[in-house]
């Protein structure tokens, strides 16, 4: 399912709550967290770090910028995490998240 946002929004919120191969919430307890998004293309659109908001379960925020959503279309994301002891693993790990930006009509 896609993140779906209009043109220019900066709300909601975007949570990612990261899992591993089986399900389980993996811990990012003194991690540093990223949001990657892409065009279709590969053109990068957000590279920008995330606010951890319940490391033991494994869940980041991304609160969008002004800019973030300005231009319509449909966008790659994952998310970056550095563990603490500079292990890196992206999630998720087979597959892209996707968001869709639509025309705003006001």
């Amino acid at each position: 399912m896609a993140f779906v946002l209009k043109k220019g929004d900066t709300s909601p919120v975007l949570v990612a709550t990261f899992k591993d191969y089986d399900g389980t919430a993996v811990s990012i307890v003194g991690a540093s967290v990223k949001i990657l998004v892409k065009t279709l293309d590969g053109t990068s659109v957000v590279n920008s770090s995330m606010t951890i908001t319940d490391g033991t379960n494994g869940v980041a925020e991304y609160e969008w910028q002004s800019g973030d959503t300005d231009t319509t279309g449909t966008y790659k994301v994952e998310f970056e995490v550095t563990f603490d002891n500079g292990a890196v693993e992206t999630f998720p790990n087979n597959k892209y998240e996707m968001l869709v930006i639509k025309e705003d009509l006001g």
